[in-house]
């Protein structure tokens, strides 16, 4: 099954690219590799604001951090033309505001790796990292970037 039937199966619809919020572009190529640039949260087109432990629980979280992966999805279809050439998702990086005794961070950032894993398959499994931070632009409640690698 391609990519893209996959993700009709699931009923998503990949977004376009949007505009960088600052000095930096959405995507960077080199060699086989594609470096996404952080994705925050999006709600209804508006920045999915929230704090974990504060006003947003784990299982808000995940919901949110697969609407990331939804965005990424699109960043990398832009870069790569057709998702189908993606031979490995290698890395995704996630930041997950949260109040200091919050550690559910994992949990939260598995909305994410658990949708690429189902779109992808054994090419989606990848390495992680989720950390707490104190803040995201925008008063976001998750940020993601990824790395993938291509033909």
């Amino acid at each position: 099954m391609s990519i893209y039937d996959k993700l009709k199966s699931l009923n998503i619809e990949l977004p376009p690219v949007a505009a960088p919020a600052a000095a930096y572009v959405p995507f960077v190529r080199t060699g086989n590799l594609v470096f996404l640039s952080g994705h925050v949260a999006r709600k209804d087109g508006k920045p999915w604001v929230g704090q974990f432990g504060v006003n947003m629980g784990t299982d808000e979280g995940k919901a949110a951090a697969r609407a990331v992966a939804i965005d990424l999805m699109g960043t990398l279809h832009a870069a790569v033309g057709d998702l189908n050439k993606v031979r490995r998702i290698v890395k995704l990086m996630s930041l997950v505001n949260s109040a200091p005794d919050f550690t559910e961070q994992h949990l939260v950032t598995n909305g994410a790796s658990e949708l690429i894993g189902e779109v992808f398959g054994e090419r989606g499994a990848h390495a992680r990292s989720a950390f707490g931070v104190a803040q995201i632009p925008l008063g976001c409640c998750v940020e993601i970037e990824l790395i993938a690698e291509v033909e």
